[in-house]
């Protein structure tokens, strides 16, 4: 089938309703089940008929394919309803070893052909995509052989000569090569970090020493990633053995932090852990080694399924969502020529690859350990891996004083705003890399109210440990901007010496950099290299894609909405509203509803009227004549100044009076709270310890030798780094006062307002859809290996 040519333009809704006419695309998960693989599943099915092609639906992965019958069904809308929010795949995954054999893929190939099928997605690990690469390159020689045969006919053959292959990496272990995260990783990361949390808690009253175990036969990721989010003491992967005498190190770490009035260890192992001679490391060897060296109280902790069980984060909900959909426009686009593609996430940016590239490089990652080029495996896991394993590292031990550079700067480190969990991940971060650089970090408490009353008190290694995973600010936080106290903080500042400022907070942090970068022409003080870190749940800060603090807030909401839909499927036909935080900005309000399958979300940046509403009570009152009688609304706190939640509430219980009844629910502070999730953990902590290593570079640059002293008055100086897209970047806070709304605290521009059309399609209205990003087929980018 020749591709459908969608362009880069908006798709408007006729070209978009149409542009799958005639097309039959099939869905199938194959290998280990990952949580968010019914989230992708739903987004396929849905976004082929919204397209109107027929979706079929393989049950049992490969083997459903291979002995076809009822494994093959067509599906319909409601077919994936009410499955966004659960673990596993519905449609069931197999191991299958008869789809390995050239017979099995024939017998598969007859049974596509049957149901018209010439385009298939297929959600699975490395192996399953390879297999549908293989049966992809094999199918023409498969329909000639059925044709031999006699099972199909000539003309049969030549209707569908050709078949397009599209994968969604479903793994937990992020083990792909080529994309950022697997679907399933963040969830396994929430049951991990669940279980550490829990841990910590008896470890601590009993002074214990506890070892993990958790899932990564030949990759680490979750070892690492979950040793970062929660302070390990120390980490065992595949692809980063440890040195030589590692058994002595690791109890003198062990030692070390204990007589620090540390009342616990954590040790994480992946499964396959090894030694520099490829030798595996088992939690039971730790154990024993712990306990004869050192005599303390020592527990094994095996985590096993857990790790793959469970309801998806909001993070792998909307990554399948994105990756389903982005299939299926891929699949449109596919032609005899293209190669088959792989849907990757490369930053915040969906991308296509060419399936192969990635499956060859990840596969070249098990050569080189087996080689025990453990520095090159590094490097091949991608950009992301070895940045949390340099971060580890820095994080995990101190140095003695006599190995620490010694610069004599003072850095003070504040938040600012409204609180967010992660904060302390981040302060935790700056304040350990600080010490490493060499600099004296000082703590200031209370943001600017605090600075200006001198709350300010050196902070050591020590007093930031265990504070990872809590949430809220444990410095103290306020919303006042440094404005009208500019005298008194200049004062603190020279007389704590400070030469450097990092800010933790909100748009009240943002604002606070402009007035002190503005206060630079009045206040020599202020001529120092200022960083501001955006950490807040709305998620409503210029120059940066994502706040510390919204996926936590973002994973309650989320919750709540399942907790919600499950009390609405005891009582028929009602409709919840919820009303989110997040000033004016709509992302929670979206981005909750695009995860939890919601029909309607109402936000500021897009206005809506009394016919809309009207055209969204009609909506639901539809969905009610079918077999799911329950409706779910969102509200922004500020998406109108007249159409409040009441008033919603209202308009939907009188016009649904006979149809359905009403309930509301406002969450409030409930999304400020609790302990912040691994994602909010890691982007603390990474994007702490690249400004502090940003600002060690601008300390340098603005000494000035002669005097003693530091002095910048540059704009390059005062700076907010955030995620944009692909990149962390560092933007002069100067430069992004012309993409800022003031008046309502929010970007002028957000990326996210490109899924809303997501959200209305898989919620069933009819809407036109931007694939301006989409479309491009990229090449694997080979990281430059470097020299050990």
């Amino acid at each position: 089938m020749a591709g459908t040519g969608l362009g880069s333009e908006a798709l408007d809704l006729e070209k978009l309703r149409t542009a799958g006419a005639g097309l039959a695309l099939a869905v199938l998960t194959s290998g280990g089940d990952a949580q968010g693989m019914n989230a992708a599943v739903r987004a396929v099915t849905r976004m082929g008929l919204y397209v109107g092609a027929k979706v079929f639906l393989i049950y049992e992965g490969y083997e459903g394919l291979v002995e076809g019958g009822e494994n093959i069904k067509q599906a319909n809308w409601l077919s994936v309803s009410n499955i966004i929010q659960l673990g596993g795949t519905i449609i069931g995954s197999a191991r299958c070893k008869a789809f390995t054999t050239r017979e099995g893929r024939l017998k598969a190939a007859y049974n596509l052909v049957q149901h018209g099928i010439t385009n298939l997605c297929v959600i699975g690990g490395d192996g399953s995509l390879t297999g549908a690469n293989i049966f992809r390159t094999e199918w023409g020689g498969l329909l000639e052989e059925l044709v031999g045969e006699g099972k199909i006919t000539d003309e049969v053959a030549k209707t569908y000569c050709h078949l397009n292959i599209v994968g969604l990496v479903g793994s937990i272990d992020n083990d792909f090569c080529g994309t950022d995260m697997t679907i399933g990783t963040d969830s396994a990361l929430h049951r991990i970090i669940e279980v550490v949390d829990a841990i910590m808690t008896t470890a601590q009253s009993h002074q214990r020493t506890f070892v993990l175990e958790v899932m990564g036969r030949h990759c680490g990721y979750l070892a690492l990633v979950s040793a970062l989010a929660c302070g390990a003491d120390w980490v065992f992967i595949p692809e980063y053995p440890p040195e030589q005498g590692w058994e002595d190190q690791l109890c003198t770490r062990l030692s070390e932090n204990r007589a620090r009035k540390k009342r616990l260890n954590i040790i994480i192992v992946a499964e396959g852990a090894i030694d520099c001679h490829n030798k595996p490391i088992t939690s039971e060897q730790i154990k024993e080694l712990v306990v004869q060296r050192l005599g303390y109280d020592t527990r094994v902790t095996i985590l096993g399924h857990v790790q793959r069980g469970g309801t998806p984060s909001a993070f792998d909900r909307i990554l399948a969502s994105r990756m389903g959909v982005e299939a299926v426009l891929a699949l449109l686009e596919a032609t005899p020529k293209t190669p088959a593609c792989v849907v990757s996430l490369s930053g915040n940016q969906a991308v296509r690859l060419p399936l192969m590239e990635c499956v060859q490089m990840t596969q070249e990652v098990q050569k080189v350990m087996d080689g025990r080029r453990f520095l090159e495996a590094v490097q091949l896991r991608g950009r992301s891996f070895e940045n949390n394993l340099n971060t580890y590292k820095l994080l995990s031990s101190k140095k003695s004083s006599g190995e620490l550079p010694k610069t004599n700067f003072n850095v003070a480190v504040l938040n600012v705003g409204a609180p967010a969990a992660g904060m302390n991940a981040a302060v935790r971060s700056a304040v350990r890399i600080g010490i490493t650089e060499g600099h004296n970090m000082f703590a200031v408490t209370d943001g600017f109210e605090g600075f200006a009353k001198g709350q300010i008190k050196e902070i050591s290694w020590g007093d930031v440990g265990g504070w990872t995973g809590q949430g809220g600010s444990i410095l103290g936080t306020k919303r006042t901007l440094p404005g009208k106290l500019l005298n008194m903080i200049a004062e603190k500042i020279r007389a704590n010496n400070i030469n450097a400022l990092l800010i933790i907070g909100g748009f009240e942090a943002y604002e606070s950099c402009l007035q002190l970068a503005e206060a630079r022409f009045h206040f020599e003080e202020f001529c120092i290299p200022i960083c501001v870190l955006p950490a807040t749940i709305s998620n409503n800060v210029p120059g940066s894609d994502f706040s510390i603090g919204a996926d936590t807030s973002l994973n309650i909401i989320v919750e709540t909405c399942d907790r919600i839909k499950l009390s609405a499927s005891g009582t028929k036909r009602r409709v919840f509203i919820i009303e989110t935080m997040g000033g004016y900005c709509g992302y929670l309000a979206n981005m909750g509803a695009l995860a939890s399958g919601a029909d309607a979300a109402y936000i500021f940046e897009e206005k809506f009227d009394i016919r809309e509403l009207q055209a969204n009570v009609e909506h639901l009152t539809q969905k009610m004549k079918t077999s799911i009688q329950r409706g779910l609304v969102l509200r922004n706190e500020n998406s109108s100044e007249n159409y409040t939640t009441d008033f919603i509430y209202q308009l939907y219980s009188e016009e649904g009076k006979g149809v359905f009844d009403c309930r509301k629910n406002v969450l409030g502070h409930m999304q400020q709270g609790g302990a912040p999730s691994p994602f909010d953990r890691n982007f603390g902590t990474k994007i702490a310890a690249k400004a502090i290593l940003w600002l060690s570079k601008k300390l340098v640059e603005s000494y000035q030798r002669e005097e003693g002293k530091i002095f910048t008055n540059s704009e390059d100086t005062v700076c907010l780094l955030g995620m944009r897209r692909r990149n962390l970047v560092f933007q002069p806070v100067g430069q992004l006062k012309d993409e800022t709304d003031f008046e309502h605290r929010i970007p002028k521009e957000q990326w996210w307002l490109k899924l809303r059309p997501l959200m209305k399609i898989l919620a069933k209205y009819k809407t036109s859809y931007d694939v301006s990003d989409s479309g491009q087929l990229e090449h694997v980018r080979r990281p430059k290996l470097t020299e050990a």
